[in-house]
Parts: structure tokens; sequence; C-alpha cells
């Protein structure tokens, strides 16, 4: 799990990174849905900043739509989508005390039996018809999140995943009824401030929490070079401030996307460790062999796990009934 930690030396300003620590805890799932956030005075402890500081934070991730403040309990991870689904591990009698309680509810809102009955028909028959069209969308500006996200997912649920950008969503609905939108909880509050009810299913998905890279950085001694390589330079931004934000000026850190032939070449020549997700390990490799002859000392290269958290994964076919 992530220990916040903030870097008073640093460039970055702290409130800065504060706010990108949080969200990507709440990115990766450490902070899920309904998550009890810290309070001001407990954060204030934490990392040494004002609490004035903290509040200001909070109301930034407020105004983003990743957390909500309930009056007189403290700040939560807002719930984006509707919670459908069981843990594969809960007991069948759970999941009925699930329906029971939702048709309870109904009941005391004055519905019958029979339009209680309509309405779970009605709802399943939509998600139905949403499974026929698979679509991951991300805002332009982070194409390349979305492309590893289209990759995973395909070879995942083994069936066509269309890529389509947040700015093109308009055109899509207009040609289309009905589908299923996949983004990460980076985006989700973009997603649904665009897309209409009860048209498009819009499903977020949480990303690796990197929690084994983390632990690795920990250990690796001062004044290391670290490089990080990915196919998304959004991912590369929040790689470099958290691990910043874990170890300061204590380690360089030098990124590169797989298309920037010079950067990722100078990441070869001077990192004494590379972390590289999938879609950017052979690259990587075949980087290190075009460089070999003007190494001192081959990189380790740890090769990360899936963008996308195996969890979310399983959830994915369940939501879309997928064996």
């Amino acid at each position: 799990m992530l220990n916040f930690q903030i870097q008073s030396d640093s460039d970055i300003p702290a409130s800065r990174q504060l706010f990108d620590q949080i969200q990507f805890a709440i990115a990766s799932g450490q902070y899920p849905p309904s998550h009890r956030l810290p309070s001001t005075r407990q954060l204030a402890m934490i990392t040494g900043l004002h609490r004035n500081t903290i509040s200001k934070v909070y109301q930034q991730l407020e105004e983003a739509g990743l957390v909500e403040s309930v009056a007189g309990s403290g700040i939560y991870v807002k719930t984006q989508e509707r919670k459908v689904i069981a843990d594969s591990d809960s007991p069948l009698i759970a999941q009925s005390r699930i329906i029971e309680e939702s048709i309870e509810h109904l009941l005391q809102s004055n519905c019958s039996l029979l339009q209680i009955k309509e309405l779970f028909l009605e709802e399943i028959d939509w998600r139905l018809s949403c499974q026929a069209k698979i679509i991951v969308t991300v805002p332009h500006r982070d194409l390349s999140a979305g492309e590893i996200m289209q990759q995973e997912l395909t070879k995942s649920l083994d069936i066509p995943v269309d890529l389509v950008t947040l700015e093109d969503i308009d055109q899509l609905i207009a040609k289309t009824n009905f589908g299923t939108l996949i983004t990460n909880r980076y985006f989700i509050r973009e997603v649904l401030d665009i897309v209409p009810p009860n048209s498009f299913r819009v499903i977020p998905i949480d990303i690796y929490d990197y929690s084994k890279e983390l632990a690795m950085i920990k250990t690796l001694p001062s004044q290391a070079c670290l490089g990080i390589v990915s196919l998304s330079q959004g991912t590369l931004d929040i790689a470099a401030s958290i691990v910043h934000s874990q170890r300061g000026d204590d380690l360089l850190v030098l990124t590169a996307t797989n298309n920037d032939h010079q950067r990722l070449m100078a990441v070869v020549r001077t990192a004494h460790t590379i972390i590289a997700g999938p879609s950017s390990y052979d690259i990587l490799q075949q980087a290190i062999v075009m460089a070999r002859p003007d190494l001192i000392r081959i990189p380790e290269v740890i090769c990360s796990d899936n963008y996308i958290n195996s969890k979310s994964i399983d959830l994915l076919k369940r939501e879309l009934d997928i064996k």
C-alpha cells in the first residue's frame, strides 16, 4: 500500500504531490469506492502539511469527481458505478440477501412486485444489449493509455474491443444506441459527464497498484538511476511523481515512451534498473540489444503486471457474461 510522503525540497508543489498520491490510490483500487479517506488532522500528522492545504486537496479531488464529502462523517471515495456484482467468494446466501434488500427497498418506494419484475427484466435486457459493442474511451491527451487498455482487454476477454477518444463519444452516441464504455478511474468523471443516462453502460476499471514495484524501489541504493518505460505519457508522469514522493532526490528517475527512441536509448544507457509494462517490454529489450556494445553494465529490467488490475478483468468478464 502507498505511504503518503511529501518531499519538501521538490519542484513539485506539496499539494500536487498529495493529490497525485491520493488519485493513484483511488485509481489502483487501494482506496475502493465508499472508502473513508484520512481526516485532515490525520493527514497533517502523516505528511506535515497544514490542514488548510489538505482541505484544498480534498476540494480538488471532489471537484474532479473522485471523492465526496459527507457532512459530519468525512471524505469518501465516490462510487461512480452501480454496485451489482457480489464478490466471487461470497456465499450464495449473501447474494440472495442483496436481492431481497433491493426488492424491499423498491417495495418501500411504492413499487408493486409486478413493477419490480419489469424493472429487473428491463435492466437485464439493457445490459445484454450493451454487450454487443465494447469500447475503451479515454481523453485524447492520453490516447496511449487507451491503446494499452484496448490491447489488454482484447487479449483477456477474447472479443473485439474498439477505442474511441472521449472527444469523439458524441459522434458515437449519435450513430449507436447501446454499448459498453470502459475507462479507468482517472477519467470516469469526464466520461459520466458526457454519456447520457440509459444509453451506454459505463464501467470503470482499476489499474494495477504496482505494489511489488514500489516495494522494490524502496530498496534501491541511494543515488541509483531508475528508468520507467511505458506506452502512455500520462502513466509516466504519474509514476515519476509517485516515485519522487517516496524517495525524493535520493533517486534519479528517467522516463521514456515507446516511440521516443532517443529518450529510450538514454534510459537504457543510464538506468541501473528499468521498469516496463508488458506493452513496452519487447521494445525495451530491442533497445538494450542495440546499445549493448556501449554499455558498461546491462540494466536490470523488471516487467510489471498488466496495466489493468486482474480483479477488474474478472469483474468485467462477469459483467459482460464472458466465460
